[in-house]
């Protein structure tokens, strides 16, 4: 009896497993519109991947809500559509221009833009020539400095 009842677990455990029947035997049709949506999309998990190329089980689960979805007869903008809904344009690999996105688009540029200006000022300060020698002293300058340091002395023209 213990037999029969592991034979039937494993046997149980095995299709726990298994593929969906579209996987086993694939539509060459139903793949090839899959690899074209599945390279627009990116893995979630991995974020530098696309759908299509990553090993993730969120991956796989993508790609399998993406055949049902084409079983069902959803057009490409509609299974799009939906998994923008469902991540939002994180998903996507080229998400488009809006105010939420503006950052994604602009920032890039505006960080070169930033970056090159704090070069220019970098090189032309060091290339900025030394700051010209202090004038020389005159004579009544001279004579005010020398009072100030020698408290017994007043300076010309000047009364204690």
């Amino acid at each position: 009896m213990r037999t029969l009842a592991a034979a039937l677990l494993l046997a149980l455990a095995g299709s726990a497993f298994g593929q969906a029947d579209e996987v086993a035997h694939p539509d060459p049709r139903v793949e090839a519109r899959l690899k074209d949506l599945g390279e627009e999309l990116r893995c979630l998990v991995c974020q530098n991947q696309t759908i299509a190329d990553s090993a993730a089980p969120l991956a796989l689960d993508l790609r399998n809500q993406i055949r049902t979805q084409i079983a069902q007869s959803r057009s490409d903008d509609e299974i799009r559509a939906y998994m923008v809904d469902r991540y939002g344009d994180f998903v996507l690999y080229k998400p488009p221009f809006k105010a939420a996105t503006a950052l994604l688009w602009v920032g890039p540029f505006a960080l070169l833009a930033v970056g090159i200006g704090v070069l220019a000022v970098v090189l032309r300060r060091r290339k900025a020539p030394p700051a010209a020698p202090a004038a020389p002293e005159t004579g009544a300058r001279r004579a005010e400095v020398a009072a100030l340091l020698e408290p017994d002395r007043a300076p010309p023209g000047k009364d204690r």
